[in-house]
């Protein structure tokens, strides 16, 4: 039976060329079967409208205003805010038109649930080169969405992007980066302030109550005493020693390649990585179809499916919802703990 939710969660269309549409419609209709919390869709009904009958996918879209409402509706049609997408979508054709829409829909899920009108914002895939080509200023949708809640709250915001799924959780401490600029990238301080917002995410929304911190080193064999690079020793090693004079249970410098195996993995909470493909490969390996992004250190809850936009499959059938759902459920997970210690 379905959990009661006090409040939908607001999701973002995503580029409406690629298989956000796909995957929504595709979850909406296993809501019951998997007990969905209510969700509404933020984007272009028309785009949904036409990918739902190039799926042969008996899906009803309503509109509405109001995410009370919507939470009302959604046992019954699948509802939208909406946002036009620019043009005529055509499914697997991304276009530079649609970026404005792309950006308002992620925007207005964080102005709604920021204002409390939703439990939390659930992200649909985004392509970075199409919002480029129109002049957006991001790496991608987790540094735009620190700023967004910078500018909501007042306050600067350190966004940690990790990767949940039931065999690892994985976090990268850089990002979207060219890789030859990590080892410059890399501080002592942003390992410590990455580290301290794990530590604390992981207390008060996943509930563990003392996390542990797997830290892997930067270069092979996590520089074999300064053998092969000195980052792991100079960097990395220090500030898991001031982390754990500030009690985070932090171990390291590790090296990558034996964190993630099934023993490995049974002795920590996280693994914190130096960089993107670090943290990604492993977390996507163990768990593609289930695993979610989840972004630490907002003053809400985020989550996305943990994959792209997929634009060769879009609109052809082609597409799993299983990600999607699991960022769905989570988000409700973390939003109803959040509600739970107001």
């Amino acid at each position: 039976m379905a959990i009661p939710f006090s409040r939908p969660l607001a999701l973002s269309q995503g580029d409406p060329a690629g298989i956000g549409p796909d995957i929504t419609l595709m979850a909406w209709l296993r809501r019951r079967e998997l007990g969905l919390p209510p969700f509404f869709l933020i984007g272009d009904p028309d785009v949904l409208a036409l990918r739902a009958r190039q799926l042969n996918l008996a899906v009803s879209i309503r509109e509405t205003d109001n995410a009370s409402k919507a939470a009302g509706m959604f046992a019954d049609a699948l509802p939208v805010m909406t946002i036009p997408a620019g043009i005529e979508v055509v499914a697997g054709e991304p276009h530079a038109a649609t970026a404005k829409g792309t950006i308002a829909a992620i925007e207005k899920a964080v102005s709604l649930v920021i204002n409390g009108e939703a439990l939390a914002v659930v992200t649909n895939p985004i392509a970075k080169a199409v919002l480029y080509e129109a002049g957006f200023r991001f790496p991608g949708h987790t540094e735009f969405l620190a700023d967004l809640a910078a500018r909501a709250t007042g306050r600067p915001v350190t966004p940690v992007m990790m990767l949940s799924g039931p065999k690892l959780r994985a976090i990268p401490v850089t990002i979207h980066i060219p890789v030859r600029d990590v080892p410059q990238a890399l501080t002592g301080e942003l390992i410590m302030e990455t580290c301290r917002i794990a530590h604390e995410d992981l207390r008060q929304r996943f509930g563990i109550e003392a996390p542990r911190l797997a830290v892997a080193g930067l270069n092979p064999h996590a520089g074999e005493g300064g053998a092969i690079g000195k980052e792991d020793e100079d960097v990395i090693r220090p500030a898991i020693e001031r982390l754990r004079d500030e009690g985070v249970d932090a171990i390291g410098p590790l090296p990558a390649d034996t964190m993630f195996h099934d023993e490995a993995r049974a002795r920590y909470d996280v693994a914190v990585c130096m960089y993107h493909d670090q943290a990604l490969i492993p977390a996507k390996a163990l768990g593609f179809d289930d695993s979610v992004n989840v972004t630490l250190g907002l003053p809400f809850v985020r989550t996305s499916p943990d994959h792209g936009t997929a634009f060769g499959i879009a609109g052809k059938g082609l597409a799993r919802e299983q990600s999607l759902v699991a960022a769905l459920k989570l988000a409700a997970q973390l939003g109803r703990s959040a509600e739970s210690r107001r």
